[in-house]
């Protein structure tokens, strides 16, 4: 049976590098993939960033009241369609596997849809993403994948003390806030650039008085 991963990290862990890498693998072996992300992440637009600068287009992306089962169903019969003119009858072309980044941006509906094109459709899914907000709140759509994955992995990266990050403070104008939206692009916007840094539990709790949430 196909499995629903969700690999899991603070910022700057390499979330989306080993997403881009993943594909790679895959089409490396002559196998296609679909790759994804929730629309409500602007930064790169319809692309995958990396940090290291690799860039990849996604071949859809997923809005908010989208229904994410349909529009991979969608996608996979373009993908099927391709195929048709280009291998054998008795090697139908066909998806190895979903890809999705920034999958905390999703809602808990569609995740519950990347389970079911796992175990119903039989496609492997693996969701990239966050955790938890700059506030330690989790997102919806992580907490829904901690709920219902099959398999977890955390990529690790590490706070400027040297420690392990496990949060993300959100930096505006240079100094740390803990209110607001928790849903901010980084970069985005024509105010203050929000950026975001990975900090271990010690140094978000002297950024943040001692408060958690």
């Amino acid at each position: 049976m196909a499995k629903l991963y969700f690999r899991y990290g603070a910022m700057n862990s390499g979330k989306s590098t080993s997403l881009l890498q993943a594909a790679y693998n895959y089409e490396e072996r002559g196998q296609r993939v679909l790759l994804a992300k929730p629309a409500i992440d602007t930064k790169g637009a319809a692309q995958i960033e990396s940090r290291l600068g690799v860039t990849r287009e996604v071949d859809f992306l997923i809005d908010p009241d989208a229904d994410a089962r349909a529009l991979f169903a969608r996608e996979r019969e373009r993908v099927r369609h391709e195929g048709d003119d280009e291998l054998l009858p008795t090697e139908p072309a066909d998806v190895a596997c979903l890809l999705i980044d920034e999958a905390q941006f999703l809602t808990a509906e569609q995740v519950d849809d990347l389970f079911r094109i796992a175990v119903i459709d039989g496609i492997p899914v693996m969701a990239y993403g966050i955790r938890n907000d700059f506030r330690t709140h989790a997102f919806p759509g992580s907490a829904r994948l901690l709920a219902i994955a099959h398999a977890l992995e955390e990529l690790k990266t590490i706070c400027r003390c040297g420690r392990k990050a496990v949060f993300n403070g959100r930096v505006i104008g240079g100094r740390f806030v803990f209110d607001g939206d928790q849903v901010a692009i980084d970069g985005a916007g024509d105010a203050l650039v929000t950026t975001y840094e990975s900090l271990c539990g010690g140094c978000y709790l002297e950024e943040s008085g001692g408060v958690l949430g």
